[in-house]
């Protein structure tokens, strides 16, 4: 485990915010290039509002900045918002696939008992 892990209310943030699909879209509108908010919200059949709901939550999160630019607001992909998440994954990455042969040669040594072959 890192020696300074995140809070867990910070991933909590990021996963809850990686849970909606269109969040999810959101984020891949916004790997091409930053994006007014009019422009995030004309691809999905839902209002204006609930766009700026679902960016608010991305915000929040870290994964985007939003930015007024005179009457526009502007959103943009912040790079540096999965990365605690990321390395918490990693993290599972580090963990050697089990082989079941050899679990079940390991069960049948330590578990004598009634085992049928269904090979």
């Amino acid at each position: 485990m890192p020696a300074n892990p995140d809070p867990p209310a910070t991933l909590d943030a990021v996963f809850a915010a990686l849970a909606d699909p269109t969040r999810r879209a959101i984020l891949t509108m916004l790997l091409e290039d930053d994006m007014a908010v009019t422009d995030v919200a004309a691809p999905f059949g839902i209002s204006l509002a609930a766009i700026s709901k679902h960016l608010a939550t991305l915000a929040a999160a870290g994964l985007i900045r939003q930015e007024r630019r005179g009457r526009i607001t502007w959103c943009k992909l912040d790079p540096d918002g999965m990365r605690h998440a990321s390395i918490w994954m990693r993290g599972f990455g580090q963990i050697d696939p089990v082989d079941l042969d050899d679990f079940e040669r390991f069960l049948r040594a330590e578990l004598p008992g009634n085992w049928t072959d269904q090979s």
